[in-house]
């Protein structure tokens, strides 16, 4: 009969046989196999490297341009908004770029008469009712646009806003400063508004910075709120729409060039978080002042990087 000492010593030399077979297999098969997954780890890693050299070198080179970007703007700029009155609106999504695009068209000689930034209830469709009863209850007796009845509290407020930030068209009277004054402040008190310092008076040309579009619930008629205050701030005067990129639906640079009748009157730039799309939006600026417009960035729409350089007349020509 076969005893539990005999099942003892079979299992035990079945399992020393694997054992020794895995064993011997392991040493047949190490060397080969260690060798070529040493050198794929070994070539993976060289790859990685380059890579990694690769992005350093362009960041190295992106900082590099920027760098000739912000200390040519004096040159480049000089003199183009000499005296200039610009009125610089941001929408909070594009706040950040606010200072940079103030210093940078100061650097041209422009006078900033005032920043707005427009909060995120202004173009909320559910206050709607709210921003119209404040744009009657505040306007002053000299403004009349745009024509009663209006029932767009965002195309009505932007219109007042407007009246009293934006020279006039020939023939209307200025706004007095304390009605100015009056506006802004019931606009701010109810949280419509931020203003940075004390406005100085009217401006002759806007900055409207946009940044992202919105993309909550709301996101169709708020961006289409936002082309509102584009269309209402354009009949003011000389606009440029400045954004940090392209290309989504909704994004106030991509709907003007994709209109018709807007791309005709109001400049686009849409690469101001950049020092260059700064530089170019205060050429842009200096363009539209002198009666043009034009589409410039590296997103889609554009038609050039940046407005053609102007040329001066030799003297006695």
């Amino acid at each position: 009969m076969i005893n539990f000492r005999y099942h003892v010593v079979s299992l035990t030399a079945v399992f020393l046989a694997l054992a020794i077979g895995l064993v011997v297999g392991t040493a047949a098969l190490n060397g080969p196999a260690v060798d070529a997954l040493n050198d794929r780890v070994n070539g993976i890693g060289r790859q990685n490297q380059q890579l990694r050299d690769q992005v350093n070198h362009l960041k190295a080179e992106a900082n590099t341009q920027e760098q000739f970007a912000t200390q040519a703007a004096p040159v480049i700029l000089a003199e183009k908004l000499r005296n200039r009155r610009v009125l610089v609106v941001a929408l909070p999504a594009a706040s950040k770029y606010v200072k940079d695009v103030v210093d940078t068209l100061q650097v041209g000689g422009a006078k900033i008469t005032a920043q707005v930034e427009i909060q995120d209830k202004f173009t909320d469709p559910a206050n709607n009712s709210q921003l119209l009863d404040l744009a009657t209850i505040s306007r002053p007796v000299s403004v009349s646009d745009p024509a009663s009845p209006n029932t767009d509290g965002v195309q009505t407020s932007t219109a007042l806003l407007s009246a009293v930030l934006v020279d006039r068209a020939a023939g209307q009277a200025a706004i007095p400063e304390d009605q100015r004054r009056t506006v802004l402040s019931a606009y701010a008190t109810g949280g419509w508004i931020i203003t940075t310092g004390t406005p100085t008076g009217p401006a002759e040309a806007v900055i409207l910075l946009t940044g992202a579009p919105y993309v909550d619930h709301d996101a169709t008629k708020r961006n289409a709120a936002v082309v509102n205050m584009v269309d209402q701030l354009a009949k003011s005067g000389h606009l440029v729409v400045g954004s940090d990129g392209v290309g989504t639906d909704g994004n106030a640079v991509t709907a003007v060039r994709r209109d018709p009748a807007l791309t005709k009157t109001i400049s686009t730039v849409d690469n101001i978080a950049t020092p260059q799309g700064r530089v170019i939006v205060a050429l842009t600026l200096a363009e539209q002042i002198a009666g043009g417009a034009g589409h410039y960035g590296i997103g889609d729409g554009a038609t050039a990087l940046m407005p053609k350089p102007t040329v001066s007349k030799p003297s006695g020509s």
